[in-house]
C-alpha cells in the first residue's frame, strides 16, 4: 500500500499543537485545551501534559499510529495553542466591512483578527521568511472564523487568492494556499482553483487604495466555470480589501456575462469573503 507523504509543514504543526504545551503567543504560560475554552465536560479531566505524553509515545511507534492519534487530537484540541489570556486577546472578530464590486453589489469581508502586534509579526515571518513556527498561531486565528450559514460540502467552494508564477518562484511556496487548505479542512468545504492571476501586476504592499485598485484591473482570469454558486473567497491580509474586491468583481462579471449570453443559465454567484487579518484596531 502506497504511503501518502506529509506536507513539509504538517509534522511540525502537529508537534507544535500537541507536544509543545507552552502558549504559542507569550511562550510563558501553559496552553489550554479547546475543551476548556468551550467548557466541554467530556474532556475537562484531560490535561495538556497527558496529551503531550500520549503524543510523544505515539512518535516512537509506527507512522500510522502517529497519524491516527494526531487526527483524533485534531478534532478535540483545535484551540489548544494559547493560554486563556492570549486566546481571549485575539478571540474577538473584527467588524465585517463592505466593498463595492459591481453596480448595486457589495462584497462583505470578515477577518479573523486585526493586522496588529503580535499577529502582524507572525504573518510577516510566515509569508516573507517561511517561518513555519508561526503557522500554528495563524491557524488558531483562522479557526475562529464562523462558517457561512447554509454553506457546506455540496453547495460551496473556497477560492484562495491566487498568486502569480513570478511570486511563487521567488518565495518558493504559497502561504495563502497553505492557510486556505487548513480552512477547507476546518469548514469541510472543498477548494477550487479555477482562477488565474496575471503576472503583470506588482505587489500591493505600500500602495494607496486607489493604486491598489488600479493595479488589480484585469488581474484575474477564470480558467474554468465554478461548479457551484456559493463562492467563499479567502486572502491572508485584507488591508483595504482591494484584492478581494477585484477577485469578487471578476467572478461577478463572469456571472453577468454568462447570464447575458444565456439568460436561462441563472449563474449568479453568491460571494462571501474572508481574511486572516484586516487593518488595525487602533
Amino acid at each position: 500500500m502506497r504511503r501518502v507523504g506529509l506536507a513539509p509543514y504538517q509534522a511540525g504543526l502537529w508537534l507544535a499543537e500537541y507536544v509543545d504545551i507552552r502558549c504559542q503567543l507569550c511562550r510563558v504560560y501553559r496552553s489550554t485545551p479547546q475543551s476548556q475554552h468551550l467548557q466541554d465536560p467530556s474532556l475537562s479531566n484531560t490535561s495538556s501534559s497527558v496529551i503531550a505524553d500520549t503524543t510523544l509515545r505515539s512518535l516512537t511507534s509506527n507512522y500510522s499510529s502517529f497519524v491516527n492519534i494526531c487526527q483524533q487530537l485534531s478534532s478535540r484540541f483545535g484551540s489548544g495553542l494559547l493560554c486563556p489570556s492570549c486566546h481571549n486577546s485575539i478571540a474577538w472578530l473584527p467588524k465585517p466591512f463592505e466593498v463595492d464590486i459591481t453596480t448595486g453589489t457589495t462584497l462583505t469581508i470578515q477577518a479573523a483578527t486585526y493586522y496588529d502586534y503580535p499577529m502582524r509579526q507572525a504573518i510577516r515571518a510566515f509569508k516573507h521568511h517561511e517561518d513555519m513556527t508561526k503557522l500554528p498561531l495563524l491557524l488558531h486565528a483562522i479557526r475562529q472564523l464562523p462558517r457561512p450559514h447554509g454553506c457546506h460540502y455540496d453547495n460551496s467552494i473556497i477560492v484562495a487568492m491566487p498568486t502569480t508564477n513570478q511570486r511563487l518562484i521567488k518565495r518558493g511556496f504559497d502561504p495563502v494556499s497553505i492557510l486556505t487548505a487548513q480552512l477547507s479542512k476546518h469548514w469541510q468545504i472543498p477548494l477550487w482553483q479555477g482562477v488565474k492571476r496575471i503576472d503583470d501586476t506588482v505587489s500591493q504592499q505600500g500602495l494607496t487604495r486607489a493604486e491598489r485598485l488600479s493595479n488589480l484591473n484585469n488581474a484575474f482570469a477564470l480558467i474554468e466555470k465554478p461548479p457551484v454558486k456559493r463562492l467563499l473567497l479567502f486572502d491572508d491580509v485584507a488591508t483595504t480589501g482591494a484584492s478581494l474586491q477585484a477577485l469578487g468583481r471578476s467572478l461577478s462579471l463572469s456571472s453577468e456575462t454568462a447570464m447575458t449570453t444565456n439568460p436561462q443559465t441563472h449563474n449568479k454567484y453568491h460571494l462571501f469573503a474572508y481574511a486572516l487579518a484586516h487593518g488595525s484596531q487602533s
